[in-house]
């Protein structure tokens, strides 16, 4: 495991940042161990809904977490607003940094993780395969 620290800068879109990671740092899989900062649009997908909600103000980051794949992320955010109120869910395209954004990334070069239809759950849902090293070891 490699460990891989990041911080965004205003304006970026948390999600995308993330996704583009892997092929920048050229692994197929990695976790996001924790994340912090501030939002000015938070955009959440709470369980079993299909579409996510827009959330607009000063929003603290208060957990990030999930996993990174080629094929798509899968990461879940508590925010709280200026008022205190803690919401949390799946972390859709579109949530904006404020002021910045703290992330720790755990970057697996011995793994590729995949999404993959599941029969059971009717996602697409995480895959991990062990990949042997180029020297075959």
């Amino acid at each position: 495991m490699q460990t891989l620290p990041l911080r965004l800068n205003p304006g970026q879109d948390l999600r995308s940042t993330l996704e583009s990671v892997l092929a920048e740092h050229s692994v197929s899989a990695a976790f996001v161990l924790q994340g912090i900062g501030s939002l000015s649009v938070a955009q959440l997908r709470f369980a079993g809904a299909q579409q996510a909600i827009e959330f607009r103000g000063d929003l603290e980051i208060l957990t990030l977490a999930g996993s990174l794949s080629p094929d798509g992320v899968h990461l879940h955010m508590t925010v709280s607003d200026a008022e205190g109120r803690v919401l949390g869910g799946h972390v859709a395209a579109g949530c904006i940094v404020r002021t910045t954004a703290e992330v720790l990334l755990a970057l697996l070069p011995g793994y590729g993780f995949a999404r993959e239809a599941d029969v059971v759950s009717g996602f697409n849902e995480l895959v991990i395969r062990r990949q042997s090293h180029p020297d075959g070891a």
